[in-house]
């Protein structure tokens, strides 16, 4: 709200419906496919809000995941009683761990027929919103710009460094080779073809500015018309 982005512009940009966004905002956990879609829903809201993506999922996890049996075994006391206790539950120990096993395969199974019932896509929201989820170690990406009409180019690296020397670039006119761990990249007035890695993306030309983000492995995602860079 702070900084005036609307709720569609977030769906369209991470691919999560907006019903999933706003329980996320207001912690209706409930209304989430489960545990592991919330936290991917979470690392891809934060990155597109340039928020601390890993902070907000142990907190999610501290404050509402259940811990699991191992965290709730007690320390075995000394002693002979204590020895034949410990004995006694060695014994009935992989039966009940087998039995928890079921429980939870059934109990996931169920939950995910329930959602599935409410909301065919869910399952295909889940799996893109996945696909954009923010890595925890990024990989480097190599970008090169070749303008194929007279074009406006900024390019801003992960460090927030600007890294295009001639920002007006020519009908055929390329850029270096760059590489970070991600770009935003904004064009102006033309049209190019961008190589990220060995493949490469067309921008067709616009009477507004466009902007796109740029990590490796994936395809350029668009960015909404506030956040695409403009280096003047």
């Amino acid at each position: 709200m702070r900084r005036r982005i609307d709720m569609s512009e977030v769906e369209s940009a991470t691919k999560i419906r907006a019903k999933y966004l706003r329980a996320l905002e207001n912690e209706e956990w409930q209304m989430l496919p489960g545990p592991t879609f919330v936290k991917t829903f979470l690392r891809t809201y934060a990155e597109y809000l340039e928020l601390d993506a890993r902070s907000l999922v142990e907190e999610y996890k501290l404050r509402f995941e259940r811990p699991t049996s191992g965290d709730l075994t007690p320390i075995a006391p000394v002693g002979a009683r204590a020895t034949g206790r410990l004995r006694r539950r060695r014994r009935i120990g992989p039966w009940l761990l087998l039995l928890l096993v079921i429980g939870l395969v059934a109990g996931g199974l169920w939950l995910l027929g329930q959602g599935a019932e409410e909301d065919p896509g869910a399952g295909q929201d889940a799996r893109t919103a996945g696909e954009d989820a923010a890595p925890d170690a990024a990989e480097p990406v190599r970008l090169r710009i070749t303008a194929t009409q007279a074009v406006r180019v900024c390019v801003i690296d992960a460090d927030g460094r600007e890294q295009v020397d001639d920002r007006r670039l020519i009908a055929g006119r390329s850029t270096s080779t760059y590489t970070s761990e991600s770009f935003r990249v904004g064009f102006d007035g033309g049209a190019a073809r961008m190589r990220v890695g060995g493949e490469l993306h067309s921008v067709p030309a616009r009477s507004r500015p466009i902007g796109y983000v740029i990590r490796a492995g994936r395809d350029p995602v668009r960015l909404p018309a506030r956040r695409v860079p403009n280096c003047r």
